[in-house]
């Protein structure tokens, strides 16, 4: 398929727009549809004294890594080595020493943000985030603030530890190198990692700028915790930060291999005759698990998926009006990535610039009306 040159012509000047308007310095945007590389943007530079940015930069991904862990356990689940109802603590049982009501939690609550746990003092700690099991033992003794499958309660960071240690645990790999083998490297996602790879430096990774919020009539909640935009760029353009296996956060990669995953997920499960995972996995894995009028952490409307986001609100990030069946994630302010199976479409849209929630949906769901009045 291809698309008119006059309507990529026109969504370059979007994503051109965004840049001269000063939404942020770099920026990328990669779409795929039937498999077939459409759209491969670049622009800007990658930082406030950086250099022009390429297709090939990489970026920190933020919450768009929880996608690659949930592939891991549904990978782990196309093997029959788990049942998406199983118990956590039938493959970890110290998961539950904390808080005996854990007992209750299962994989699919852990993968829709069902878990009852959002929040940790953990969380708190980024200088012990590098330490693999300092944050097992701060999820063994997390206690519930829901009860499991009561309500729908965003996990920022939680989310991503449970899942990397269940995929450590059933499987013996640790969850990056367990990306790495079974989801990355079939995909050709040569630029991709959960956390800094031992062998890449942190000079290599577009440095983040969080601006300031503008004059807003309400203060959302934040995913992470108080941390304003700048605080939050501080933070997350640490290199030991950068390093850490945070497989809630710390994704690494670009656009173009972001909206490749995606396209895999649009395809049922395959891309250019490799396939990851098996088409009724990704139907399981879509259904929506979970829909609440407000996130208790998040406080608006969100629709969930295992490990996945759904379209079908007026506060998603994938369009003004985006078709319910679309699934992807976004991440702190800067970024979206999401896969329409009925068209084929995937997109991914990276930038290095934090900005307030309302904001970064905004532009997210302009770029993608863009992207439909171009495609459809």
């Amino acid at each position: 398929m291809t698309a008119p040159t006059v309507g990529i012509d026109r969504l370059r000047e979007v994503f051109d727009t965004h840049l001269e308007a000063g939404l942020h310095h770099g920026a990328q945007l990669a779409i795929y549809r039937e498999g077939e590389l459409l759209v491969d943007f670049a622009g800007g530079i990658t930082g406030p004294d950086g250099e022009a940015e390429t297709a090939e930069q990489r970026h920190l991904l933020f919450s768009c890594t929880k996608p690659f862990a949930g592939a891991c356990l549904h990978h782990l689940a196309d093997r029959g080595e788990l049942e998406y109802d199983d118990r956590v603590v039938e493959h970890w049982p110290e998961f539950a020493d904390g808080d005996g009501r854990k007992e209750a939690v299962t994989i699919r609550h852990v993968l829709s943000h069902q878990g009852g746990f959002p929040t940790s003092d953990f969380d708190g700690k980024p200088e012990q985030w590098g330490d693999w099991e300092a944050a097992v033992a701060a999820m063994e003794g997390v206690e519930l603030d829901l009860e499991p499958g009561s309500s729908a309660a965003y996990h920022a960071l939680t989310y991503g530890w449970v899942v990397g240690e269940l995929v450590r645990r059933i499987s013996g790999t640790p969850i990056d190198a367990y990306a790495r083998e079974h989801v990355f490297e079939p995909l050709g996602m040569d630029h991709t990692s959960i956390g800094l790879a031992d062998d890449a430096s942190g000079e290599d990774v577009a440095t983040l700028v969080g601006f300031e919020d503008f004059d807003r009539c309400r203060a959302p909640d934040a995913g992470l915790g108080t941390l304003s935009n700048a605080e939050a760029a501080a933070l997350f353009n640490g290199e030991a930060i950068q390093r850490a296996v945070v497989p809630a956060a710390t994704g690494i990669g670009t656009a173009r291999e972001m909206a490749r995953f995606c396209a895999c997920l649009a395809g049922g499960g395959a891309f250019d005759g490799t396939r990851v995972l098996s088409a009724e996995t990704i139907e399981r894995a879509r259904g929506l698990q979970a829909a609440v009028e407000r996130d208790r952490t998040l406080g608006v409307p969100r629709r969930y998926a295992m490990g996945f986001e759904r379209a079908g609100s007026a506060w998603d990030k994938y369009g003004t009006v985006s078709p319910q069946r679309v699934f992807g994630h976004s991440g702190l302010g800067s970024i979206v990535a999401w896969a329409d199976p009925d068209t084929e479409t995937a997109m991914a849209y990276v930038t290095n610039g934090i900005r307030e929630e309302y904001e970064h949906a905004a532009r997210a769901s302009a770029m993608a009306d863009a992207v439909r009045t171009v495609l459809e």
